[in-house]
């Protein structure tokens, strides 16, 4: 795609001005601006409107960076940020850090039992 074929992308721009932009989007935002724009319309919902106040959405967003399946330290650093800026404590923080680490468990909740298996199985050979 040329310069002069470039697809607007005004929600790539808006995250990117609001400092809520992984880089690791720009080589798909190059690939298929259409698809950018419409995963940021997707992943924007929660964010525009709803119940919950930005500071606990900034939380959650915590969270989920935070969490061991996602493991991404440059979103927990933005949401943290974002929090703060809407009134986090330090404590609030900390407690959704504290409270990420109760996923880890489950790697033992599906791997003991297998373990407990081979084990039965090599005795009994």
């Amino acid at each position: 795609m040329t310069e002069t074929e470039r697809i607007p992308t005004p929600l790539c721009e808006e995250h990117i001005a609001r400092g809520d932009w992984n880089v690791l989007w720009d080589q798909m935002r190059e690939l298929d601006p259409e698809f950018m724009e419409a995963y940021l319309a997707f992943r924007s919902v929660p964010h525009r409107k709803g119940p919950l106040p930005p500071k606990v959405k900034e939380l959650i967003m915590v969270a989920i960076n935070a969490a061991t399946t996602h493991l991404y330290a440059p979103g927990a650093r933005r949401h943290m940020r974002n929090a703060i800026r809407h009134g986090a404590t330090r404590e609030e923080i900390l407690e959704v850090l504290q409270l990420t680490t109760v996923m880890g468990i489950h790697s033992c909740n599906m791997a003991i039992p297998i373990l407990m298996e081979e084990i039965e199985a090599a005795r009994q050979s």
